[in-house]
């Protein structure tokens, strides 16, 4: 039997729901319009957010402050669809004294001055510590960017220095550009290049980016990547998620779950027995070529000609064929995940 104690989260995110107003090339959670909101409940909010108040870890700034891998975040999918349950979440990690609070948003909501101000200084009165805004050349396809200055404006004012821009240098280029409004992907490019956007903005090659940008990057097959590890990603204890329907997802692993945040107590404490969680077996002590040739020999899997980009490509496109097959896979949850990219 191999055991292994799952990571105790000193930070991470909790997504309300996947649902998106946005359906950005780069995702790696595949938020989308097209998700059912499945918001969290309240009663499981409440369960998850007492379970992380033992161990969610304040910024290095004190816990009224906020660090992008400290703390608790809100987080989607975009949580200012479902505001009043925004609000909630915060007040109610207010009350179990959870440090470094913030959300996460694209700024879709923020209409005119009075909107914005109105629900980021109820946030703040309900105890939220700051913001992070997202920026980049994916989400300006789809927000025009007077909003994204809009909340950045207003959220200075309200959270002084707490405010977190997600990408900065892609701000300041906007700016520069004299966007308002959103603007083409294909148009950006053809203002800068491919290979600078690639250059200057993080796309990590995981969830959407993979398929969506895959004639962005060099391509290799399958057994390029079989000396790989995953365990370093899989088995850390920070900048972590928990979804809507419960999961506790390790690091940045989309559809992937240790297990429902409601047991984190045991599975941190006592941990879980890794043969029962087969395909996390096989990514932190087998490889994924193990991997690999499980879902070849037993799934009828069939390597992509063109090869993969990453070894989260490879792993993800593995995952999705065999859930195509069976749902007896524990830890591939939510189901949902694999059917948005």
């Amino acid at each position: 039997m191999k055991k292994i104690l799952v990571p105790e989260p000193k930070s991470g995110g909790l997504i309300l729901s996947y649902k998106c107003n946005c359906e950005c090339k780069q995702c790696m959670y595949f938020g989308s319009p097209k998700w059912s909101a499945d918001w969290i409940d309240e009663k499981d909010l409440e369960i998850i957010l007492a379970q992380l108040s033992h161990t969610i870890q304040p910024s290095l700034y004190g816990p009224k402050h906020v660090s992008l891998n400290y703390g608790l975040h809100f987080t989607g999918g975009e949580p200012f669809l479902n505001y009043e349950l925004l609000l909630r979440s915060v007040e109610l990690a207010h009350e179990l004294k959870i440090p470094s609070t913030f959300v996460e948003t694209n700024c879709y909501w923020c209409v005119n001055d009075e909107i914005t101000r109105y629900k980021l200084n109820k946030l703040k009165k309900h105890g939220l510590r700051g913001i992070l805004i997202s920026v980049n050349p994916f989400m300006l396809e789809y927000i025009p960017f007077e909003k994204t200055k809009r909340t950045i404006k207003i959220s200075e004012e309200i959270f002084g220095k707490d405010v977190m821009v997600y990408q900065l240098g892609y701000y300041n280029q906007f700016k520069k550009f004299g966007f308002i409004d959103k603007v083409p992907l294909e148009k950006y490019i053809k203002m800068v290049s491919i290979e600078d956007l690639k250059k200057r903005v993080e796309i990590l090659r995981m969830g959407r980016a993979p398929y969506r940008l895959k004639n962005w990057y060099v391509k290799y097959p399958a057994k390029y990547f079989f000396d790989e590890s995953c365990a370093a990603e899989l088995v850390r204890g920070w900048h972590v998620h928990f979804d809507n329907y419960g999961n506790y997802m390790p690091g940045y692993c989309g559809g992937l779950s240790w297990g429902e945040v409601k047991n984190l107590d045991s599975m941190c404490g006592d941990g879980i027995n890794l043969n029962e969680f087969p395909i996390l077996k096989a990514l932190i002590i087998d490889g994924i070529k193990d991997l690999y040739e499980f879902a070849v020999k037993d799934f009828g899997y069939e390597e992509i000609a063109e090869g993969y980009n990453s070894k989260c490509h490879l792993c993800f496109d593995i995952r999705k064929k065999i859930i195509q097959r069976t749902t007896n896979f524990k830890e591939l949850q939510p189901k949902e995940f694999y059917l948005y990219i």
